[in-house]
């Protein structure tokens, strides 16, 4: 049975109800991610953020331990885990029922952290940055996220260009969702990648196009969270942009989003609520 059908997903041991749309918590511990770098570094700090997450609303739990955005740090596959499972563990301890995804493009980080209970592995690459990942993820009980992106954490805003932006990223989704149907894996997630090598146009052609995506047969992530998209229509920065955020979310869901990724996760539970709600009375179906 698919996702279309059962609307949940595996997710290594747990599962994930999607009837309704979910929010996923970002936990960066990373020193220089775009807005919250440095804020998790300690366990302690991290802990308190995994707790607000939770208690906020959050279903999932993302845990990234390298920055993607472009001119951040550059760490090793060694380094990465090295900085990484401290923080997988103390959040797997701390809350045992609470999905907890990884934030890596690499093979080995994911093979670690599914050796230490993590339930999601979130490839911003859609497997295109380590040849290995698709493969690995095709023997696993854990849940994977399929991200498009144009070009490298380096290269993919000097100047993305596409003919047709939404043919070209399904296009990418279906040519990767091969490999897992081969292998007759489902429990994929979808994620067109909003700012990974597009531009403002871009990006918002494919918030109307969300629905299109999940038309392929599995649930729809969105990660807009304070980013530039949002940043150069309104003038504000990371820091101001919670409002235009949940302006974008709110866009998202009436599209039909499964999944928010957000540092804010109160804002965007309240956003599925009236969602629901206007749903619920009838005005859509």
């Amino acid at each position: 049975m698919n996702f279309l059908e059962k609307q949940s997903i595996k997710c290594g041991s747990k599962e994930l109800d999607l009837s309704k749309p979910v929010v996923m918590g970002i936990l960066n511990v990373t020193p220089d991610s775009f807005f919250d770098g440095g804020k998790n570094e300690s366990p302690v700090a991290a802990l308190l953020k995994a707790e607000q997450l939770v208690t906020e609303g959050a279903a999932i739990i993302d845990i990234g331990a390298l920055s993607t955005r472009p001119g951040a740090e550059t760490l090793n596959t060694g380094s990465e885990i090295k900085r990484l499972i401290p923080y997988l563990k103390l959040i797997r301890k701390s809350f045992p029922e609470v999905i907890i995804s990884i934030d890596t493009y690499r093979s080995e980080v994911a093979r670690a952290s599914l050796q230490e209970g993590a339930d999601i592995i979130n490839d911003i690459s859609g497997g295109m940055l380590d040849p290995a990942m698709v493969d690995f993820m095709c023997h696993q009980d854990a849940a994977y996220i399929l991200m498009h992106m144009q070009g490298t954490p380096e290269t993919m805003q000097l100047n993305p260009v596409y003919d047709n932006v939404i043919k070209e990223v399904g296009a990418f989704f279906m040519h990767q969702l091969a490999f897992f149907k081969k292998a007759s894996k489902q429990n994929i997630i979808l994620d067109p990648g909003f700012g990974f090598g597009k531009n403002m146009d871009h990006n918002f052609r494919l918030l109307s196009s969300i629905n299109d995506f999940a038309s392929l047969g599995y649930p729809v992530l969105v990660g807009v969270s304070r980013k530039s998209m949002i940043n150069k229509v309104l003038g504000t920065t990371p820091d101001t942009a919670l409002n235009g955020t949940t302006v974008i979310n709110t866009i998202a869901l009436m599209h039909g989003a499964h999944i928010l990724r957000v540092h804010d996760v109160k804002p965007a539970m309240e956003a599925i609520k009236l969602v629901n709600q206007f749903r619920q009375s009838n005005l859509i179906d």
